[in-house]
């Protein structure tokens, strides 16, 4: 059943309450402040996000002076448990201030210790790298912080598109963050499919995108995704149903999230992960699981940005005869030169003027 279309009237309704509620808060965390309610000021990792409230990794500053500043993770989370008010593993659950902008898991911040129990965020730190993705309606919503790379996730069931793929390599691109594509699931492939998945895939690899494999049924690829993995901040994207929480559960035993099975009638997985999550890994580096995403929109582009997320297009689009070239029946277009070369992927090419023709119908 579609959601129900809201009236400008209604909007403006939620916005008000929400506007009401954040007043209400910074009213409070400045009575806080005058009252001395608020602890010293301490860095800290927010490993996960839940609406109003997100949790925070306390971080131990080396070298600080002070009894406030030299506290740890674990006599921090003493401190808030004595008040009930802890996330998992000793995390703090903490406000933010309605001026503070976006918040997403990874980000670095300072924050302060409430006698409530409760946090208060009081800056963000610069972030390295911000992955973002756009909502229906073309606003770009941040997902995590200071990432290294994206793992893109893909499985013989369900059947890996290149389209799709290409609209994940493209947001990536455009926001300087690298991407390693893995086949997951490989215990699926069989004589019907394989050799389509490896075409497409080799398109990837010849463009210089690394490509992995796994499967937590054989364990194929999990030590060489593991080593991958360590002492980097990454994130899994992918289609709902590809084995990303599987996969988790399998890197980080005891982790334990939910997996749910692929739909008979679709072939897509059903939405497991709610939010984006932080997860340690023992020698070193993060994981970020971030909620299932069946489409990832670009509708927050225009179409001639498109192109400049084709790593494989840039060497030739500076060729063509024409500086704006629309690399379709121009004459001298470098571009269609290399295709009909096969010097870039046609599918690729194809792929490339879908995403422009479908941003111009709904520009």
């Amino acid at each position: 059943m579609a959601k129900r279309k809201l009236t400008r009237k209604q909007n403006w309704r939620i916005q008000k309450v929400q506007d009401e509620k954040a007043q209400r808060l910074e009213k409070k965390l400045a009575n806080s402040e005058v009252q001395g309610h608020l602890g010293a000021e301490q860095e800290g990792l927010v490993v996960s996000h839940f609406g109003t409230f997100v949790e925070v990794e306390p971080i131990l500053v080396e070298g600080a002076e002070g009894k406030d500043h030299e506290r740890t993770e674990d006599n921090a989370s003493a401190e808030a448990s004595n008040t009930g008010i802890l996330g998992s593993e000793g995390n703090i659950r903490c406000h933010f201030r309605a001026n503070i902008g976006s918040i997403v898991t990874g980000d670095k911040v300072v924050w302060r210790q409430g006698k409530d129990g409760y946090g208060v965020i009081e800056v963000v730190l610069p972030r390295d790298a911000l992955l973002s993705r756009p909502d229906p309606r073309g606003k770009l919503k941040p997902v995590a912080a200071n990432i290294d790379f994206l793992v893109l996730v893909v499985t013989p069931e369900p059947t890996p598109s290149s389209m799709l793929i290409d609209r994940y390599l493209v947001a990536a691109e455009l926001q300087n963050i690298d991407v390693k594509i893995l086949l997951n699931k490989t215990d699926l492939l069989n004589e019907g499919n394989q050799p389509k998945i490896e075409a497409l895939l080799q398109v990837y690899k010849d463009i210089g995108y690394e490509v992995m494999r796994s499967s937590v049924v054989t364990s194929e690829g999990l030590v060489s995704l593991k080593q991958q993995l360590d002492n980097n901040i990454s994130v899994f994207v992918g289609q709902s149903g590809v084995g990303k929480s599987s996969l988790v559960n399998s890197l980080l035993p005891g982790v334990d999230l939910k997996v749910a099975e692929l739909s008979e009638g679709s072939k897509l997985g059903r939405h497991t992960t709610t939010n984006a999550r932080l997860f340690h890994f023992p020698d070193g580096g993060e994981l970020i699981d971030s909620p299932g995403i069946r489409e990832f929109g670009l509708w927050h582009l225009s179409p001639e940005n498109v192109i400049d997320g084709y790593r494989d297009f840039q060497e030739h689009v500076v060729m063509c005869r024409f500086r704006d070239c629309k690399h379709d029946r121009e004459p001298g277009c470098a571009l269609q030169l290399a295709v009909e070369k096969g010097e870039v992927s046609e599918q690729r090419f194809h792929n490339y003027f879908n995403i422009v023709d479908i941003l111009e119908e709904n520009g």
